[in-house]
């Protein structure tokens, strides 16, 4: 991995919206108990049915959480990337996590162990009420997939997701960039890497985009939006 200056890991800790209204000296004595951790591309942070002992932040890069489906194939679960956290609600049970979480590139973690966790929370209901928040948030999300992957086509899936991370570029049109591989993406979306390449090459067919490795032109987003397939 190459190599990075040691990051300031208060000042990281107080620009999370997490910690947003936490004094400087608990975000010191946060911070004093935080460790930082680097990993390679392809490394693996932690196995499914490791033990939790607190919760991680991503500083820069990117990780997928996942595990091993019934058929064998892998199951991406979330992808993770800049200030987002993932292994609270894990933390809080006290139960062994039931993903493995691997990073997709060069990427530099913060894990916050739970016990300073659990006393803030004890004096700090603000910080208790963002924590709760941000667990909820991530249960809505969850409970949307469900929806999505039951009640939604594999198209209408893929369009969903390329309409939810557009850019608009000028009235219509848009751009996005994919923030993986498509094998990953088509993984998060329940979708084969077949049945991703098929969709996006009758899209492109239909001409609604472009397709340049990663990068998709968004012709007519309105037509997007309502095709079928």
């Amino acid at each position: 991995m190459e190599n990075r200056l040691k990051p300031d890991i208060n000042g990281l800790l107080s620009r999370l919206p997490l910690f947003a209204q936490v004094d400087s000296g608990t975000i010191a004595m946060l911070a004093a108990r935080t460790v930082e951790v680097r990993l390679e591309r392809g490394k693996l942070l932690f196995q499914q049915g490791d033990a939790a002992d607190g919760f991680y932040v991503v500083v820069y890069g990117q990780v997928k959480l996942g595990f091993a489906a019934q058929s064998g194939h892998e199951k991406v679960v979330e992808i993770l990337g800049p200030q987002q956290s993932f292994g609270e609600a894990v933390m809080f049970m006290g139960r062994p996590y039931p993903v493995f979480a691997q990073a997709l590139t060069d990427t530099l973690l913060l894990h916050i162990p739970g016990d300073p966790i659990f006393s803030l929370i004890e004096r700090n209901g603000s910080f208790a009420r963002r924590m709760l928040a941000g667990l909820s948030m991530r249960l809505h999300t969850l409970v949307q997939d469900v929806e999505s992957y039951s009640l939604r086509s594999s198209t209408q899936r893929l369009i969903g997701y390329l309409l939810r991370n557009a850019e608009e570029a000028d009235g219509n049109t848009a751009e996005v960039d994919l923030e993986t591989s498509k094998q990953v993406l088509a993984s998060r979306l329940n979708l084969t890497p077949e049945t991703f390449s098929r969709i996006l090459h009758a899209l492109s067919e239909a001409k609604l985009i472009t397709v340049d490795g990663k990068h998709i032109t968004i012709h007519d987003i309105a037509k997007l939006n309502a095709y079928e397939g």
